[in-house]
């Protein structure tokens, strides 16, 4: 009886001392495939819904504001901190007017969350006071609405702290990130050609 067994499992192909490997296989599999997820599960981020309450430094100052985990660096400081000279042009930051400085770097306010933002210095155009770029600004009168004014004096103020003789060309290919639906393109190069050569 037992050879019949034995012939028969032969014949398929299977046999109970392989069924009970293949099960063995699949359960470990299974048990580290769930320790594996709880690994990863315990390592990533913690998600933050609602409304959270946040400290920013901006301008020098630590600021506390709420913010939503949507809440972008532009929505916070223009409705929170009533500081309006970055501008809500455009939500892809591809118009330049929401340009501030990140630890240092320009950056379009709209493009960032203000989450983001914790633990980094923020500075906006207001905290340039009557700097020489503004001024030259003023001078060559290289704004027109204005609207998008406070992001090219952001992006002019940035590039000649890299660049303090930056020439025609570099100045130009400086603002590429920036839009003046005004046009009044010509009239800011020599504005930051005036600062270049002023020495800022």
């Amino acid at each position: 009886m037992t050879d019949l067994k034995n012939k028969a499992a032969r014949k398929s192909g299977f046999n109970r001392r392989d069924f009970f490997r293949g099960s063995g296989a699949i359960a470990a599999a299974t048990a580290l495939q769930t320790q594996t997820a709880e690994a990863i599960q315990n390592q990533s981020p913690r998600v933050i819904s609602g409304e959270t309450s946040i400290s920013l430094n901006v301008n020098g100052k630590d600021h506390q504001v709420k913010v939503a985990p949507n809440t972008t660096l532009l929505d916070a400081l223009r409705y929170q901190l009533d500081l309006t000279g970055a501008k809500p042009v455009s939500s892809d930051g591809s118009s330049g007017a929401s340009t501030v400085f990140v630890d240092g770097k320009p950056m379009t306010a709209s493009t960032i969350l203000a989450l983001q933002a914790v633990g980094k210095k923020i500075e906006t155009v207001e905290s340039l006071g009557a700097d020489a770029v503004q001024k030259a600004f003023v001078k060559h009168d290289a704004e027109q609405c204005g609207f998008c004014t406070p992001g090219f004096v952001m992006a002019v103020r940035s590039l000649l702290d890299k660049k303090p003789n930056a020439s025609k060309e570099e100045i130009r290919g400086g603002l590429n990130g920036n839009i003046c639906r005004c046009g009044t393109y010509a009239n800011i190069v020599e504005a930051a050609i005036s600062v270049a050569k002023g020495g800022n």
